[in-house]
């Protein structure tokens, strides 16, 4: 069988997804949502959980999931959307303030969960935790230092566990490990049967999901489509990668992120390979993989491939490119010498990035208007949080949420064009000539080049 190329990605092409289509537009409501995605959805379910009688429309372009929500890796994880030294600079409570947001992103893993359970949605959900190896003695002492920052900004020692090799590869056989770190919160989930399965709650509740619908311009307490306008009490603009198309201006930008899925693999190979606690796994590279073991025994890994296309380019149905797709495949057979890697399929999203990486949550009560974009690829957890933030915001309650160091961090734009076509290519570039001397030489200092490409990058912590 031939490998499917694009087609949005293998999860939302799995099982039977729900056909929503074009709904029947009202006049007016309590509430419009703009975007289909996990950050929408969220937002309609806790404000439907808190009035059931409130009017709420989620408006989508193309089909719930289309974006990043039904093309990511499927991981619920602790990690925050953003660079934490930027966050505490900025923010009034300085390092308190992230190990707050630090705190309420464990806990969002723990609402995921319990609500996954509560509506009775099965997104193949397992808290196998989170493994990243590392796979030079360069990627070991950035392990070690990233564990000592996580113990200034909120994880207890018992959430970052360092491991040798050997018990590394007691968790998982890589043939690269020279040892790693182990986060037992994070869990594992089919990212379209998340997003499914929630708009199918909303369903039930009684919002309006309307596909196939693109807003074409906010206004104050007013969203015009394709199909007419209407008028809301509230706005979200829930769009992430895709916030410019909408609001304009060069806030957040779409960085792609591509990903391979092989065919179910024999028990032959997993008696190889291990993974039998199912943990998430990604490695300390500067062009770093992400993983999991689905629940029908394949290998999906992603990672960024070609980064970013010119002028913001958003993927469309997601084709990605046959490099890109060989280099996925080469990193599974170094890890796994040996082991045959049929690729099923291949695809690419977009996440969306701001100039210094960071999340921003923002709110105008004189229009109405909400916004949230900006989770660098940690979107799967911070939705929810930010779902539940945007939410007091809109309301105006004061909670602890409104006071996290995302609400109203404001960055500067990214660079016009070719400027930031030249540098989150050089970046990467950059990244690439790093991993490569560090497997080179075993180094154990981290390479000066990548250190250059972190700098210019915004990401040095």
């Amino acid at each position: 069988m031939s490998m499917r190329n694009g087609d949005v990605s293998h999860w939302m092409h799995a099982g039977d997804a729900p056909a929503f289509g074009p709904a029947a537009l009202e006049d007016a409501y309590d509430l419009v949502v703009i975007g289909g995605g996990l950050t929408g959805l969220w937002t309609a379910y806790y404000a439907i959980a808190r009035d059931p009688s409130a009017r709420v429309l989620v408006l989508e372009a193309v089909e719930v999931g289309y974006g990043a929500s039904g093309r990511n890796g499927g991981w619920l994880s602790p990690l925050l959307p953003g660079n934490r030294a930027v966050y505490a600079r900025k923010s009034a409570q300085g390092a308190d303030g992230v190990v707050a947001f630090q705190h309420e992103m464990f806990g969002a893993i723990d609402e995921v969960l319990a609500v996954l359970e509560r509506e009775r949605v099965d997104a193949d959900q397992v808290r196998g935790g989170q493994l990243t190896l590392a796979p030079t003695p360069a990627a070991m002492a950035r392990v070690k230092a990233t564990r000592e920052a996580h113990l200034r900004y909120g994880y207890e020692p018992s959430q970052v566990v360092l491991l040798d090799a050997d018990e590394t590869r007691a968790r998982v056989s890589s043939a690269t490990a020279h040892g790693g770190m182990f986060y037992p919160d994070t869990a594992r989930v089919d990212p379209a049967k998340l997003t499914r399965g929630l708009a199918e709650v909303l369903r039930r509740r009684g919002v309006t999901i309307s596909e196939h619908t693109p807003a074409r311009e906010v206004t104050a307490h007013r969203v015009r489509t394709d199909r007419g306008s209407v008028d809301a009490g509230r706005i979200a603009v829930c769009l992430e990668a895709y916030t410019s198309q909408l609001l304009g201006g060069r806030q957040v930008i779409p960085v792609n992120s591509s990903m391979i899925v092989t065919d179910p693999l024999p028990a032959s190979s997993w008696e190889q390979i291990g993974w039998d606690g199912r943990e998430c796994l990604n490695d300390a590279a500067h062009t770093f993989i992400y993983a999991q073991r689905t629940a029908d025994d394949r290998i999906a890994i992603g990672g960024r491939g070609t980064p970013y296309t010119y002028g913001s380019g958003t993927p469309g149905l997601g084709a990605s490119d046959a490099k890109t797709t060989a280099n996925l495949r080469r990193r599974l057979e170094s890890m796994f010498p040996g082991i045959d890697f049929p690729v099923a399929h291949a695809w690419r999203g977009v996440i969306g990035v701001t100039r210094d990486w960071c999340a921003n949550v923002t709110h105008d009560a004189a229009s109405g208007v909400g916004v949230v974009y900006g989770f660098a690829g940690h979107g799967v957890t911070a939705t929810n949080l930010a779902a539940r933030t945007l939410l007091d915001r809109l309301d105006g309650v004061d909670s602890a949420l409104t006071r996290l160091p995302w609400n109203e961090h404001r960055t500067r734009q990214w660079e016009p064009e070719p400027l930031r076509w030249i540098g989150v290519h050089g970046m990467y570039a950059l990244f690439g000539l790093a991993d490569r001397w560090e497997e080179r030489t075993q180094a154990e200092k981290t390479a000066l080049l990548a250190r250059a490409g972190s700098r210019i990058a915004g990401l040095h912590e």
